[in-house]
């Protein structure tokens, strides 16, 4: 890379230079510069120019005399060719690259290097340089990739071609705002900045509007599938500006998990924070999946008595079959690690206190909002916000332990065999209520903004390099096609009839925890959740009429169209007298 003066007319190599650093392909070195040194452009004086007019005295130019005015014209022309051919070579030293990535954590680092082992040549940068060195550096060991690396943001942006497209992968909030800060100061109208974060989705139709009126486009765009799905494909899932999400389409489309018979894990979303949104609604699935496994677990180790080895078998079987994910196969995964720090197995050595980032907060705050329910989301969240008590739970069971309650209340032997393919139907069944609820949470959305959100795209996006991805999720996406309005999956004829065939089982693994006293929060709350949606009287009656009684909030009828208000309280007293 070139630096220094550009109106030099000589290079030089360079040991070190503290930006930009980057290793130049050979196609783009000329042969008179030496692949992985690092130049500089250095002044020289210039010996061609012809002499001052008075030390010329005499002399011809092409058979004429210089004069002094002509002697300074032909400086001119002189120095102006030059320029150009220093410009040239300049551009030969480095050619612009086809994106950029800002933000070199883990997820940054493995998506810079998948776009760029999809062909893409791509610029990164950080504020902390050393993990542009790193990223560098891996890429080379990952098969000489084409990523250059630069210390400071305007190299950075320079280096893109136009129009520019930078990813930013940086921690929601705060430093958003200041990277957008930092890089649009050198960005020009019709570049694009896109947010792979985790963020707010109103936050990003905030900055979309502000970028807007810089002339800058803007994207928000969730990214999921962890550090491998970062590396080797995730599902993307772009909102915001059409323009912007055009300009990036082609890498997005080979980058992103590639599903045989479906195609590339990623689609435009919509408008506004329309991809953000989305993503955090996934992530608020993800929560009640995870919680639903994890309530299987226990009741097959606590009521059932299995060991991990045996936990391991059940869970890599359900992996063959119409459970078959991400989640149940890492499940089984983890059941087989040996602990290398001592004896057993390293599940059970895990502290049993959940962390969180907050996008399943924000996907039950969003429901909320919408008045939508989303049960079996919100009870894994009361799950994780539980499992931080552990200094509480450890002081409460040695309570209720010297009243003969221990972790289990035990009862009596189970038919292991039974007991599993119970567990296995009920957690199929929760997790059609657990996914029903996401889908009816971003229609509600859809329709307050005006996305047009395609619910069964979304079940196709999902199939693939996510964290949520399953086998089923082709079958949300077919019943969506079937009815794109279909207002409940529970009321799809495929999930309908699969729920009806498991709901027994479900009933029968609910209640012997219950018996057992393990608690079952998810899959509780999705069988209440089905009991409810599926019935056509509802105990809501007395609770409007409780609402009226003390509140005089009024009531409908089932029998007369309109509203009402009784005095609850005075006839209630007159026939006590």
């Amino acid at each position: 890379m070139t630096t220094g003066r550009k109106h030099g007319t000589h290079v030089e190599p360079q040991a070190h230079v503290a930006s930009p650093v980057t290793q130049l392909p050979c196609s783009r070195v000329g042969p008179h510069i030496e692949q992985g040194k690092v130049y500089r452009m250095v002044t020289r004086p210039s010996a061609h120019l012809p002499p001052h007019p008075t030390q010329a005295a005499g002399r011809e130019e092409k058979g004429k005399k210089i004069k002094a005015g002509s002697w300074l014209g032909f400086c001119c022309v002189y120095k102006i060719n030059r320029l150009l051919e220093i410009l040239s070579l300049h551009t030969k030293l480095m050619a612009l690259t086809r994106i950029g990535l800002a933000g070199l954590a883990v997820m940054g680092q493995n998506l810079a290097l998948n776009i760029a082992e999809k062909g893409f040549t791509i610029s990164v940068y950080n504020r902390t340089t050393s993990k542009v060195d790193e990223t560098v550096e891996r890429a080379k060991r990952e098969g000489n990739l084409p990523v250059h690396g630069f210390h400071d943001p305007a190299s950075f942006v320079n280096s893109i071609q136009k129009p520019r497209v930078i990813i930013m992968l940086v921690k929601a909030g705060a430093p958003v705002d200041q990277t957008i800060a930092t890089l649009s100061s050198y960005m020009e109208k019709g570049d694009c900045i896109i947010d792979g974060g985790n963020e707010w989705y109103e936050n990003t139709e905030r900055r979309e509007k502000a970028m807007a009126e810089l002339g800058l486009l803007y994207l928000g765009m969730g990214v999921s599938g962890g550090e491998e799905g970062a590396r080797n494909g995730p599902s993307l899932m772009p909102g915001g500006s059409y323009e912007a999400y055009k300009h990036i389409e082609d890498i997005l489309l080979k980058v992103a998990a590639q599903v045989p018979d479906s195609g590339p894990c990623v689609t435009y979303i919509g408008k506004g924070g329309s991809g953000n949104f989305v993503k955090m609604v996934h992530n608020g699935i993800e929560y009640g999946d995870m919680q639903l496994i994890a309530e299987a677990y226990d009741v097959l180790k606590s009521v059932g008595n299995l060991s991990n080895h045996e936990l391991q078998q059940v869970f890599s079987e359900w992996n063959k079959g119409e459970l078959l994910s991400f989640l149940i196969e890492i499940t089984a995964d983890i059941f087989g690690i040996k602990d290398d720090k001592g004896d057993g197995y390293l599940v059970d050595k895990v502290l049993d206190k959940t962390g969180m980032k907050g996008t399943g907060k924000w996907t039950v705050q969003q429901a909320a909002e919408l008045s939508v329910a989303a049960p079996t989301i919100a009870s894994s969240l009361d799950s994780r916000f539980l499992s931080g008590l552990k200094e509480e739970r450890v002081r409460a069971s040695k309570v209720f332990q010297s009243g003969g309650f221990g972790d289990s209340l035990g009862g009596q032997p189970v038919d292991k065999a039974k007991l599993m393919e119970d567990v296995r139907q009920a957690l199929y069944a929760s997790k059609i209520c657990s996914y029903a609820q996401g889908m009816n949470l971003i229609r509600a959305k859809s329709i307050e903004k005006g996305w047009d959100l395609k619910l069964g795209e979304l079940a196709r996006i999902w199939k693939g390099g996510c964290i949520i991805r399953a086998i089923f999720l082709d079958r949300i996406k077919k019943a969506y096609d079937r009815n794109p309005e279909l207002p409940n999956l529970l009321v799809d004829p495929e999930f309908a009839k699969e729920i009806m065939d498991r709901q027994a089982a479900w009933r029968r693994v609910i209640c012997l925890a219950i018996n057992h006293g393990i608690s079952t929060p998810g899959m509780s709350a999705s069988l209440a959740y089905f009991d409810t949606y599926r019935r056509e009287s509802v105990p809501a009656n007395l609770v409007q009429a409780q609402r009226d009684y003390f509140g005089a909030h009024t009531y409908e009828r089932v029998d007369v169209p309109g509203s009402f208000h009784t005095e609850w309280f005075k006839i209630a007293k007159q026939s006590k007298i």
